[in-house]
């Protein structure tokens, strides 16, 4: 039996030869050969508002595009999130994806000391593109958004994290290694993300 694996491409670009994009479908192709279920959101295509207010994220009212991806995230035993670093960050665009898909009564729940998380069970791989080297993200800037997004975000849900992939040096990379690029993600669908 394999996994059920939602695959969050997180680029913002809609256009089609985003390298992210290519990532994100070769792990889906790897992950259905291998016999997974698997579900894919390209986030560019979802329309959605972004929170404003506090008030919103614990009492408004959820929209319809992301209560549908809730079910996705709830229905997945395996997340394999992709985006290019921009800034030093995700994307603006999948931070709001985040926060609005992940409030309290669905992700966490409130009271005690801590909160707790209600997506356990589940875990999460994270691949980054980037045009930095991925060392010098690692070890110079400390990975400190993909640090954020494990510990803060991922990790409060209840989450279990995988290692993640970072693909440094993007645009001086050649057509081989895009290539091998493209093989290991396909073989990290085929691993369950």
């Amino acid at each position: 039996m394999g996994e059920r694996i939602f695959i969050i491409d997180g680029h913002p670009d809609p256009e089609g030869a985003r390298f992210v994009h290519a990532l994100a479908a070769a792990a889906a192709a790897g992950a259905r050969a291998a016999g997974h279920e698997v579900r894919e959101l390209r986030l560019s295509e979802l329309d959605f508002p972004l929170l404003r207010r506090n008030a919103q994220f614990y009492d408004g009212p959820v929209p319809a595009t992301i209560t549908a991806q809730q079910e996705q995230l709830r229905w997945a035993s395996r997340w394999l999130i992709l985006f290019p670093l921009w800034m030093g960050d995700m994307p603006a665009l999948l931070k709001g994806f985040l926060e609005q898909a992940l409030r309290p009564g669905f992700a966490y729940a409130e009271g005690g000391r801590f909160p707790a998380g209600l997506l356990r069970g589940r875990r999460a791989r994270v691949v980054v593109t980037m045009g930095m080297p991925a060392a010098a993200y690692r070890w110079f800037f400390r990975a400190h958004a993909l640090k954020s997004l494990h510990r803060n975000i991922l990790g409060l849900c209840g989450v279990t994290v995988a290692p993640a992939v970072l693909i440094g040096g993007l645009g001086a990379l050649t057509p081989a290694q895009r290539e091998r690029w493209l093989q290991r993600l396909q073989e990290v669908g085929a691993r369950g993300g």
